[in-house]
C-alpha cells in the first residue's frame, strides 16, 4: 500500500499562511498540531515548525502550554496596519510607474475591467479578491522586494476586516474609482502621481474602518 506523500516544510508554511489569509482558518482559532497535520498531510514536526515561523511573521500567537492560534487584531491594530500600508504601497505604486511593463500594465488594467464587472453584478466577494489581486500586481510591478516582504505580512492579519469597508454603502464605487486613478497614474509612468493617489486610497479605506469601528461601539450596551 502506497503512504500518502508528506509535504515539505516551505509548502506547509505557505498552505496555512493562505488558509488564514482565505479566511479558512479564522482570527483567534486555536491551530491544533496533529489536526493540521492530518488536514495538509504533514508530519507534525514540520506543522510546528510552520507555526512558529508564522508566529514570527505576526499571523500566529504562540502561548508556553496552550499552543497556537490565529492572531485577532484588534480595530486600533487595524487603523495603525493600514497606516503603514499607506506609506509602503505608496512607496510600491510610486516604483511601478517608474518600472512597470505594458505587459504589467495591460494586466493591471485587465484585473481593474474584472473588478468593475464584480461592482456592476454586486459582487462583492469578487470584487474584494479582484483588490487583493490589484495590489498585488502593483507591488509586483514595483520590483520592490522589501516593500512587498513587508506588505505581505501586514495584510494577513486584516482578513477579519476584508469585507467590513466593502460592505459600507458607497464604498465599492469610490473604492472602483480610486483605483482607477491609481491604475491610470501608473500607465502614465508619473510616480507622483501614483503614490499620491495610493495613499489617498489606504487613507479613505482606514476613514471608512474607523467610522464602522465607532457605530460598533456605539451598538454596545452602556
Amino acid at each position: 500500500m502506497t503512504r500518502p506523500a508528506v509535504a515539505a516544510a516551505d509548502v506547509v508554511y505557505e498552505r496555512i499562511r493562505t488558509l488564514i489569509q482565505r479566511g479558512e482558518l479564522q482570527p483567534n482559532e486555536r491551530l491544533i498540531e496533529v489536526d493540521l497535520a492530518q488536514r495538509l498531510q504533514a508530519t507534525r514536526a514540520r506543522i510546528r515548525t510552520a507555526l512558529v515561523r508564522l508566529g514570527q511573521d505576526g499571523m500566529v500567537v504562540l502561548t508556553p502550554n496552550r499552543g497556537a492560534r490565529v492572531k485577532l487584531v484588534s480595530e486600533a491594530e487595524a487603523v495603525e496596519i493600514l497606516q503603514a500600508r499607506r506609506v509602503l504601497e505608496g512607496l510600491a505604486a510610486r516604483q511601478a510607474a517608474v518600472q512597470a511593463t505594458a505587459r504589467e500594465i495591460a494586466e493591471l488594467r485587465r484585473i481593474l475591467t474584472r473588478m468593475g464587472q464584480k461592482l456592476e453584478q454586486g459582487d462583492l466577494l469578487g470584487y474584494s479578491e479582484g483588490n487583493a489581486a490589484l495590489h498585488a500586481g502593483i507591488i509586483a510591478a514595483s520590483r520592490h522586494e522589501t516593500a512587498a516582504r513587508l506588505v505581505i505580512g501586514l495584510r494577513a492579519p486584516m482578513v477579519r476586516f476584508q469585507f467590513r469597508t466593502i460592505l459600507v454603502p458607497g464604498r465599492p464605487t469610490q473604492s472602483y474609482a480610486e483605483h482607477i486613478t491609481i491604475v491610470q497614474a501608473i500607465a502614465d509612468h508619473d510616480p507622483d502621481a501614483a503614490e499620491t493617489a495610493m495613499r489617498a486610497h489606504l487613507s479613505g479605506v482606514e476613514r471608512t474602518l474607523s467610522r464602522t469601528a465607532g457605530a460598533a461601539a456605539r451598538r454596545l450596551p452602556s
